[in-house]
């Protein structure tokens, strides 16, 4: 049997009749899943596309030289057999309304479920969400049992020191109106900055107003959830939680010139505790590097710093940052409770995060944070007393008082070439 093969004809997206009656209506925020109507952005069929931009973010570039190489099939369609969630996810209220979530497609989960009449229709409609269980192997879990802090329990943790979670990885799917009201924007302005600052990728922002959803070719969002998935909607459960923003030269490699890493190991630790009394944790996992500016601008601020006259100081902290990259931080804290209304999440009761940006999103967009908790001194690594202390003074939540420029200026780290 002859394979079946992609036309070499290319659709413009400035040509006119581009819509078709297999193009699917989608009404964001509907009551179910099949009045909403599935995002599909697949190649296979582009008269049944009815989004902007393409499946796996940025990983989309891969998949194209992997196609022009001849190595991966173009009109390849996954098998979804077995691939459905392990544990139930929603829906929640939050999957309902328009505003709440317009960065994350809750019906992207196990779509071959929530749209099974247009799968055997042929609609290759693919998923957006996929969660698995896993176990997580933590040096810095192995030192809070030794010194007692966590207790092997067999179940939370097992014997052999693994921690066990749920783990939901989440491309990220955007709907332009919503995001255009949460930026209290106009979408057509919205639309062509988009369009512009992309160096016109996506002519649809222009030509094709009708198509209201796009696949940005940005990174996912990962959650790790610690205990029963399904308690995370469950307000009188204990809930402790972080929020946690992207450091690969902290996160992975150990870097000390921030807490990124010892933050997220010590919310990795509360979360694990709370599930071992009964509550359920969730470490969300943002692919923002450097504040959305990426690890370039973050290496180039990071000379800057430590080349300054008086060197790398507190007081200065911010203000280098954004003489490099224009701003001091890029990461528009407004769509990051999205992930948290994807879980049905309406209670926070120990939040981990100092960021007054994250907390003011994540209490504007309706959710309670009972308590703050930031990170404690001893984990504070000596050359990150910069990044702390600067922290504090511009306002960050932290119990302790807010150090003077004068005092700022005798808060130093290394030299560059230390």
């Amino acid at each position: 049997m002859e394979k079946e093969k992609r036309s070499p004809h290319i659709i413009l997206a400035s040509q006119s009749n581009l819509k078709f009656k297999e193009t699917l209506p989608i009404k964001w925020g509907a009551q179910t899943a099949m009045e909403r109507g599935p995002v599909v952005a697949s190649n296979t069929n582009h008269k049944a596309r009815n989004a902007i931009g393409a499946h796996s973010g940025s990983y989309t570039v891969y998949r194209a030289l992997s196609i022009a190489s001849g190595k991966f099939p173009p009109m390849h369609r996954p098998d979804l057999n077995n691939t459905q969630s392990p544990v139930k996810i929603g829906p929640y209220p939050q999957w309902k309304d328009p505003l709440k979530m317009v960065t994350v497609d809750p019906w992207g989960l196990d779509p071959q479920l929530n749209f099974k009449p247009l799968f055997e229709e042929g609609y290759d409609i693919r998923p957006t969400i996929s969660v698995t269980q896993a176990h997580l192997q933590i040096p810095e879990i192995n030192e809070a049992i030794d010194k007692g802090r966590l207790q092997v329990d067999g179940s939370i943790i097992r014997e052999n020191r693994d921690v066990c979670v749920t783990k939901v990885a989440i491309d990220p799917v955007w709907y332009l109106p919503g995001v255009a009201e949460r930026l209290n924007v106009d979408e057509g302005d919205l639309r062509r900055i988009l369009f512009q600052e992309t160096g016109g990728m996506y002519p649809e922002f222009i030509t094709r107003p009708d198509l209201k959803v796009w696949l940005p070719p940005i990174g996912s969002s990962t959650a790790y959830i610690f205990g029963k998935a399904e308690d995370l909607a469950n307000p009188k459960v204990e809930l402790t939680c972080r929020v946690h923003d992207e450091c690969n030269g902290s996160d992975v490699f150990g870097s000390d010139i921030c807490t990124c890493r010892p933050y997220l190991m010590y919310g990795i630790e509360d979360a694990t505790r709370t599930a071992q009394r009964g509550g359920v944790g969730i470490i969300i996992y943002y692919r923002k590097e450097g504040r959305a500016l990426g690890e370039v601008t973050k290496f180039l601020v990071y000379n800057a710093r430590k080349r300054q006259e008086g060197g790398d100081t507190a007081a200065t902290y911010f203000r280098r940052t954004e003489c490099v990259a224009g701003t001091e931080d890029a990461r528009f804290q407004e769509f990051m409770p999205d992930c948290l209304h994807l879980f049905g999440i309406s209670k926070i009761h120990n939040l981990h995060s100092m960021s007054n940006m994250k907390y003011d999103a994540i209490v504007k967009s309706g959710i309670e944070v009972v308590n703050r908790v930031s990170i404690p001194d001893h984990l504070i690594p000596q050359d990150a007393q910069v990044e702390m202390e600067a922290k504090k003074a511009a306002g960050y939540f932290s119990k302790e008082p807010k150090k003077t420029t004068e005092e700022l200026k005798k808060v130093t780290g290394r030299a560059i070439k230390e």
